[in-house]
């Protein structure tokens, strides 16, 4: 009887939240729900040349791979010994790929994920590898979770330090498209940025009371930052410090904002915890919510759009949003 009285509080308080929510619905809800058959948590998605083969890594070694385009999933398992490790990263140029983790490994391919070899990485590394971008033939950069950036020419041979000193222990890093990186301190309370050319972090102090979520660029270059209490700021591609007035994608909320992602230069969208999910096809004025998705039972860490057509939210516990618009959400 308890149980039951507890379920219908339950039920209770999710019906007067979602009536306090002012934010319109989205008319289509273009995300369909994929649940894997494993209990980890997702960290990072890519493809290869080929538009259907991609692979998706997470916690607990987690390898996946997909030959359909994302509809479907294999685990695929490493032989790492005892090790655990928790995957970071991955990315591909063509065919080859490479896979960044914790505690300190480095795998790389050159046949499509078919074989994967592990490269040696030094004790004095400082920090654990946190994301790798594959630039060309043989080209990668490699970043650590204290901010030391590294590049290889050489298929990973050897490593080439971008950056002298690191940053610290940071919450999320994000790499834009030019080369340029910001990194969130762990605690949220200030951030850095590097650009190609320079030899250390710059540090910024956060411009408001309210601790740093995660940060990353927009598809002009500019910055948008997400804080806790759901707020949400951007600067203009002209002037990185010249922070615009404070954004609620949901005002009144208690759950947090943890990713932010461009679909296309004008249409973004936030998610954030149990399983919310909102979206602006105008830049950030106006909001709407996907109450089609509050019922996914994971927060959703990240989202990666692979183009404008292919897009994957990653979440914890198996769960993996596709994205496939209707022709009206298109």
């Amino acid at each position: 009887m308890r149980k039951l009285k507890q379920i219908v509080i339950l039920v209770a308080i999710s019906l007067f939240c979602i009536s306090c929510s002012r934010v319109p619905s989205t008319l289509d809800n273009p995300w369909k729900s994929l649940s894997l058959e494993t209990d980890v948590t997702f960290a990072d998605i890519a493809f290869t040349d080929n538009p259907d083969h991609g692979w998706l890594v997470g916690t607990k070694a987690a390898l996946f791979e997909t030959t359909d385009g994302g509809d479907h999933w294999e685990k695929r398992e490493l032989d790492l010994g005892d090790e655990k490790v928790s995957f970071t990263g991955v990315s591909f140029n063509d065919e080859e790929g490479w896979i960044t983790g914790k505690p300190a490994i480095l795998l790389h391919t050159e046949d499509g994920g078919e074989n994967w070899s592990r490269i040696p990485l030094s004790e004095k590394l400082p920090g654990a590898p946190d994301g790798v971008v594959a630039l060309a033939p043989e080209t990668a950069e490699m970043v650590t979770n204290l901010g030391a950036i590294y590049k290889t020419d050489n298929g990973g041979k050897t490593w080439n330090a971008l950056v002298e000193g690191a940053v610290g222990v940071a919450r999320n890093i994000e790499r834009a498209p030019d080369g340029r990186y910001v990194a969130v301190s762990a605690r949220g309370n200030f951030y850095s940025t590097w650009e190609p050319g320079q030899s250390e972090w710059t540090p910024h102090n956060r411009n408001s009371s309210r601790r740093l979520q995660a940060m990353g660029y927009s598809g002009e270059g500019g910055l948008w930052l997400l804080a806790r209490g759901g707020q949400l700021q951007f600067t203009s591609p002209e002037d990185l410090e010249d922070w615009q007035e404070v954004v609620y994608p949901e005002p009144s909320t208690s759950w947090g904002l943890l990713d932010l992602a461009y679909r296309t230069p004008e249409e973004l969208w936030v998610s954030g915890g149990s399983g919310n999910l909102l979206v602006s096809s105008d830049n950030g004025e106006t909001w709407k919510k996907d109450r089609a998705i509050e019922s996914v039972p994971s927060n959703l860490y990240k989202i990666v759009f692979v183009n404008a057509e292919k897009g994957f939210i990653l979440g914890q516990e198996g769960v993996l949003l596709k994205y496939e618009p209707t022709q009206e959400t298109a």
